[in-house]
């Protein structure tokens, strides 16, 4: 890892290949949560699986959370770095002319979906350790869709996740084809079908989880 990590080019490979265990592991995450709006019986059933299987606990679990930390650790590296690269300024620097916004504000961006898994992983992660392991309570496979449906009864948590969401979209839509570049996959032949699915996934993903926090907020 310390090798992977000494060069600019290894940074970025690294950062590449957590975030596509990422972009995956969003997939997962929605794919659970819409279950809550098709069936309170299929949602319950899924979360129990996910919250006892030791796998996923005991495995899983502390990978992704190694991988979040990893990728925004090395977000803020790589911008500290790109900066200390050029520390005297071009004196006429029209960025704007050939990147987008969300490519040149990636950081900032980050620094909004960091805070926002702060408030999610206090609203369920946080309650579901306390619930298991320090309250120590009976296990109950029915708690899962009554608990989700009441964190989105109040309507300033649920705009702030449907900022939050936006925010996640714009940052997908550079970093999806980002992360492929990083590791290489660039192809004349290959690259307009990485930006069109890129395009879509952060467009679908981010709609997903907006549609299960406002489908529980009107339906309270």
């Amino acid at each position: 890892m310390a090798g992977l990590t000494s060069s600019s080019i290894g940074r970025k490979y690294a950062m590449a290949l957590s975030a596509m265990f990422l972009l995956i592991f969003l997939i997962m995450h929605l794919s659970v949560n819409l279950l809550s709006v098709i069936s309170k019986d299929a949602f319950n059933s899924a979360s129990e699986f996910m919250g006892y299987n030791p796998f996923i606990q005991f495995l899983m679990q502390p990978i992704l959370g190694f991988a979040v930390i990893f990728h925004f650790a090395m977000g803020f590296i790589l911008e500290i770095k790109n900066n200390n690269s050029r520390p005297i300024k071009y004196r006429m620097n029209n960025r704007s002319s050939n990147s987008t916004w969300m490519s040149r504000n990636m950081l900032l961006s980050g620094v909004v979906v960091l805070a926002f898994l702060g408030l999610h992983m206090y609203d369920f992660w946080w309650h579901e350790m306390d619930y298991k392991y320090v309250v120590g309570s009976v296990r109950d496979e029915a708690r899962y869709w009554p608990e989700l449906h009441a964190q989105f009864g109040n309507v300033g948590r649920v705009i702030f996740y449907v900022v939050a969401f936006v925010l996640l979209g714009l940052h997908l839509a550079h970093g999806f084809q980002s992360s492929f570049q990083s590791i290489g996959a660039r192809h004349p032949k290959y690259t307009p079908m990485i930006k069109a699915v890129g395009t879509w996934y952060s467009i679908l993903i981010p709609a997903g989880f907006i549609l299960v926090a406002v489908f529980h907020y009107v339906t309270q």
